[in-house]
C-alpha cells in the first residue's frame, strides 16, 4: 500500500508546519515589542502542537503510516486531535490581530464577522467536516486512494488537520469569536460528534477499511477509541471550565478579582 517512499510528500507537508511555526514566533516577538508581552505559555503550547503535527507528517512515523494502520492511527490522533487542541490554545488569531496594522486588522475583523465564517464555524458544520470526513475516509476507497496518489495524500492530511482545528476552535473559545454559539448548543453537538468518532472506531474494528489487515485494524481502532478518549477528556474539561466560569455569579468574580 504505497506509491513511493513518500519523502516528497512528507517534505511538502512538513514545510507548511515549519512555516506556520516561524510566522507565529515572529509575530509573537513583534507583538511583544509593541504591546504587552505575549504569554510564554501560549508560545509553548503552539510550539508543542507544531512539533506533534510535524512528527505526524515527516520522519519515521509518517513513513511507516503508509503501510501500517496502527501507525496511521497515531498520525490521526496527533494531526487531527492533539495538535489542533494545542494550537487553538496558542490563540493564533488573537496574536495575528495584535500584529497586523489597524487597517489590516479591521479587514480581518470584517472577514471574521462575515456570513461565510459564521457558517464555517457553526459546530454542526465543523463536526460534519471533521467526523463526517473520517467516516468518508475509512468507509470508502478513499483510504486506499490516499496511499496510492500523492495529491490525495496531501489534500486528505491537510483536511484532517484543518478540520480538527476548526472543530476544536468551534467548541472552545480562545480567540475572538464574533459568532459565538451557546454552551448548551455546543455541548449537544460535541456529544454527538464524540459519539460519532467512537462509533466509527468500533465499526472499523468489525469492518476494517479496504486493504487493512484485521490485526492492524483491531490495534489501530483500539488506539483511536482509547487515545481519542484521552484527547476528548481534555477538550471536555476545558469546555466545562469555560462554561463554569461564564455562568458564575458576577459577585463571586468581583470578590476574587478584588482579592488578587
Amino acid at each position: 500500500m504505497s506509491y513511493t517512499n513518500g519523502e516528497g510528500i512528507q517534505f511538502v507537508l512538513a514545510f507548511l508546519f515549519v512555516l506556520a511555526f516561524v510566522m507565529y514566533i515572529v509575530a509573537a516577538i513583534q507583538s511583544s515589542r509593541r504591546y504587552k508581552t505575549w504569554p510564554f505559555y501560549r508560545i509553548i503550547l503552539w510550539s508543542f502542537g507544531m512539533v506533534l503535527a510535524f512528527s505526524a507528517v515527516f520522519g519515521p512515523l509518517a513513513a511507516r503510516a503508509h503501510n501500517d494502520f496502527t501507525a496511521h492511527m497515531i498520525v490521526h490522533l496527533l494531526l487531527g486531535m492533539l495538535a489542533p487542541l494545542l494550537l487553538v490554545l496558542g490563540a493564533p488569531m488573537t496574536l495575528l490581530l495584535r500584529t497586523l496594522n489597524i487597517s489590516l486588522a479591521r479587514r480581518l475583523s470584517r472577514i471574521l464577522k462575515s456570513r461565510p465564517v459564521w457558517i464555517l464555524m457553526n459546530p454542526i458544520v465543523t463536526s460534519f467536516l471533521n467526523i463526517g470526513g473520517l467516516w468518508i475516509l475509512y468507509t470508502t476507497d478513499l483510504y486506499m486512494m490516499m496511499h496510492n496518489n500523492p495529491f490525495f495524500h496531501i489534500v486528505i492530511h491537510l483536511h484532517i488537520f484543518l478540520a480538527g482545528y476548526i472543530f476544536t476552535a468551534s467548541m472552545i473559545y480562545v480567540d475572538p469569536t464574533p459568532h459565538s454559539f451557546s454552551f448548551v448548543y455546543r455541548a449537544l453537538v460535541l456529544v454527538l460528534a464524540l459519539a460519532g468518532h467512537n462509533i466509527l472506531s468500533k465499526y472499523m474494528y468489525a469492518q476494517p477499511p479496504n486493504g487493512v489487515p484485521l490485526a492492524q485494524a483491531e490495534m489501530g481502532t483500539m488506539l483511536m477509541y482509547y487515545g481519542g478518549g484521552v484527547v476528548d477528556f481534555i477538550l471536555i474539561w476545558i469546555f466545562m471550565s469555560q462554561w463554569f466560569k461564564a455562568t458564575r455569579p458576577q459577585a463571586v468574580i468581583f470578590n476574587e478579582n478584588a482579592a488578587e
